[in-house]
C-alpha cells in the first residue's frame, strides 16, 4: 500500500513547492513594485490598505521612515 502512495505524495509536494515559490515571488514583485512606484502605493492604499501597512511597517523595522510622511504629504497635496 505504502508504494502505491509514492507518486501521490510527490506529486502533492511538488504542489506545495509550486504554490510556495509562486507566493515567494509574488510577494517580491508586490513589494518591489511598492517600493518603486508611490502611484502604485497610492493605488494600494485605496483598494488594499491593509498591505500597504504591511509595506509601511516592514520599511520601518529596516530604517527607512520618511516613505510614509512622503507619500501622505504628496496625497494630501494632489487634493489640493
Amino acid at each position: 500500500m505504502a508504494h502505491t502512495m509514492e507518486p501521490l505524495a510527490k506529486k502533492i509536494f511538488k504542489g506545495v513547492l509550486v504554490v510556495e515559490l509562486l507566493g515567494i515571488f509574488g510577494a517580491y514583485f508586490l513589494f518591489n513594485r511598492m517600493n518603486t512606484s508611490q502611484d502604485f502605493r497610492q493605488t494600494m492604499r485605496k483598494k488594499f490598505s491593509f498591505i500597504l501597512e504591511v509595506y509601511y511597517k516592514s520599511i520601518e523595522q529596516s530604517g527607512i521612515y520618511e516613505v510614509r510622511e512622503q507619500d501622505q504629504e504628496r496625497w494630501l497635496n494632489s487634493k489640493n
